[in-house]
């Protein structure tokens, strides 16, 4: 089994009712282990927007990495995700944040997620789940990253 960090997020529609819906999706082909606490959190790079509720998962799955992206797109669709601009109001945004201790970078994915370090908004939930797990590329735990943040 795979074990796998997500964050979630949305800003649009009925946000904890989209974080619900997604999570009951995800657990069709993730075992959920764990589930942090939710977070209000300002917009990024679009500041003009409502705030996002921010949560983390950690889970397991027998799916590789590609096929859990592409699982993770299509739950994405069917809470009803729609693409309106870079950075816009989301219904529900999913990321994979880590997944076991794999450095992967494609043109649509890279694991682990290329930002979670310098936005708290994904330290905090992961400082919930497990804030001892080691980052695999700068080799720092989440309280580390997330104390670096202060």
């Amino acid at each position: 089994m795979n074990k796998v960090f997500l964050g979630l997020g949305s800003n649009v529609g009925d946000r904890l009712t989209n974080l619900v819906k997604a999570i009951e999706i995800l657990s069709d082909k993730i075992q959920i282990l764990k589930i942090s606490k939710i977070y209000e959190t300002k917009p990024v790079g679009v500041e003009n927007q409502p705030d996002f509720l921010n949560m983390a998962v950690m889970g397991q799955t027998d799916l590789d990495h590609i096929s859990l992206f592409e699982f993770v797109k299509d739950v994405e669709k069917q809470v009803g995700r729609v693409y309106r601009y870079r950075w816009g109001p989301r219904e529900i945004d999913i990321d994979i944040l880590f997944f076991n201790d794999l450095i992967y970078k494609s043109q649509d994915l890279e694991i682990p997620h290329p930002r979670l370090h310098e936005r708290d908004f994904v330290l905090k939930p992961l400082m919930d789940l497990q804030p001892d797990f080691i980052h695999p590329v700068f080799k720092k735990s989440v309280k580390e990253l997330y104390e670096d943040l202060k």
